[in-house]
C-alpha cells in the first residue's frame, strides 16, 4: 500500500482520522501549517510536511508517492470573513483535488459538513438528498462548504475517485483548537447566558474517524454520506450537559430577533463578544439529520451518545480544571428570574393562542 496523505491532520477530526489510519496499518503523511499545535500528533509514527493548501507547489510535493488522500483541512470559523472562508474551503479544496487528480491517486475522501446540506425543516430531519436552501441565511461558511462539494464533484466528473462525508457536530476528547466542542466549554464556564430555539446533531470524533475509513473502503465515487448520531434540541442538550456535569443550564431562552437585538446592544462594549449574529442565526436552525445511508451502505455504527457527552465534559475538566465551573454551580439570580418570567409569558401566549 502506498502513502496516505491527510490534510489538516493536526486538527480535532484530522488527528482522529490519522490514528485510525495508523491502526489500519497505513503509512501516513500529514500536512500541517507552521503554527499548528502538535498536541494531537505527539508520539504518532507519521511523516509531517509543512503545507499551506493554497500553495499549489507545496501540495504537489506532498502528493508524491501518495495513493489515498483524506482532505480534512479547512475552517469552520463562523467569525471569519467571506473571502477567508472561500479561500480556504473552496480554493484550497480545488487545489488539493486537482493535484490529487494529477497525481493519479486511487481514492480521495473529502470532509464536508452538514452545513453543505443545510438545516432540516423545523421539527423534522434531513438526509443527503435534501436540496440546498441555506443560501437564504446569508452565512458564508455554509455557502463555502456547499461550493467545496461542487468542486469535488467537478473533479469526480474528470475522473477523480472522490467520496464526500458530512460529519455532524463533533464532540469528544482532543479538541485542542476549541472548535466544535467550544459550546461544551462555554457551558461549563457558564458563558452561555442566553440561547435560542434550535437543534443539533452530535457525533463522537472517533465515530467520525471510523466513518472516514468506511467511506474510503466502501463509499461510492461521487456520493456523500452523513456521519451523525443523536439529534438534540438545544433545550435537551443543555439539560443533559447539566445533568452530567452538575452545572446548571442556561436559564433564558429568547426568540431569535430578541437575541439578535441583545447581541447588537452588547456589541458596543469593548472586547470580544461572547456570540455573534451569525452564530446565533446558525444555532437557531434545525440541524437534525439521518445517517441511514451511511449505516446501510458503509456499515456505519456510532457509539452511544451519552458516552460522547461524558467524554467531552471530562476532557475539559482535565484540561481546564481552574476555568470550568464545579458541580452545583447555578446561573446568576437575575438570569434565573428572567428565564422564569420568559417561560411564564410563553405559557400565557400559548394559552391565548389556543
Amino acid at each position: 500500500m502506498g502513502m496516505t496523505l491527510v490534510t489538516g491532520g493536526s486538527g480535532f477530526v484530522g488527528s482522529a482520522v490519522v490514528r485510525a489510519l495508523l491502526e489500519r496499518g497505513d503509512d501516513v503523511r500529514v500536512t500541517v501549517r507552521p503554527a499548528s499545535p502538535m498536541d494531537n500528533l505527539n508520539g504518532l509514527d507519521v511523516e509531517l510536511t509543512t503545507v499551506d493548501i493554497l500553495d499549489r507547489r507545496a501540495v504537489r510535493r506532498a502528493m508524491k508517492d501518495v495513493e489515498r488522500v483524506f482532505h480534512i483541512a479547512g475552517t469552520n470559523n463562523l467569525r471569519a470573513g467571506s473571502d477567508a472562508l472561500f479561500r480556504t474551503n473552496v480554493d484550497g479544496t480545488d487545489i488539493v483535488m486537482s493535484e490529487a487528480l494529477r497525481a493519479g491517486v486511487s481514492r480521495v475522501v473529502h470532509t464536508s459538513s452538514l452545513g453543505a446540506i443545510g438545516p432540516a425543516p423545523r421539527h423534522s430531519t434531513a438526509d443527503e438528498s435534501q436540496a440546498f436552501r441555506a443560501g437564504r441565511l446569508g452565512l458564508p461558511y455554509l455557502n463555502s462548504k456547499r461550493e467545496a462539494e461542487h468542486v469535488c464533484l467537478r473533479h469526480a466528473a474528470q475522473g477523480l475517485p472522490v467520496v464526500i462525508v458530512n460529519p455532524g457536530h463533533v464532540f469528544g476528547r482532543g479538541d485542542v483548537h476549541r472548535s466544535s466542542t467550544e459550546i461544551v466549554r462555554r457551558f461549563l464556564r457558564r458563558d452561555i447566558p442566553v440561547y435560542v430555539d434550535g437543534a443539533i446533531n452530535i457525533v463522537d470524533v472517533t465515530d467520525v474517524a471510523r466513518g472516514h475509513l468506511l467511506a474510503d473502503e466502501q463509499g461510492e465515487v461521487g456520493e456523500r454520506y452523513i456521519l451523525g448520531n443523536r439529534n438534540f434540541t438545544l433545550d435537551r442538550l443543555f439539560a443533559d450537559l447539566g445533568r452530567i456535569s452538575g452545572v446548571e443550564p442556561p436559564a433564558l431562552k429568547l426568540p431569535l430577533p430578541a437575541a439578535i437585538a441583545l447581541v447588537r446592544a452588547l456589541s458596543v462594549a469593548p472586547g470580544r463578544s461572547a456570540v455573534t449574529e451569525d452564530e446565533l442565526v446558525g444555532a437557531a436552525q434545525w440541524w437534525a439529520f439521518r445517517s441511514t445511508k451511511a449505516k446501510r451502505d458503509l456499515g456505519y455504527k456510532p457509539a452511544p451518545h451519552e458516552d460522547t457527552l461524558e467524554a467531552t465534559i471530562d476532557w475539559y475538566r482535565q484540561r481546564e480544571p481552574l476555568r470550568v465551573r464545579p458541580a452545583g454551580t447555578r446561573q446568576p439570580l437575575p438570569l434565573r428570574l428572567a428565564g422564569f418570567g420568559s417561560r411564564q409569558v410563553h405559557k400565557l401566549a400559548s394559552t391565548l393562542r389556543g
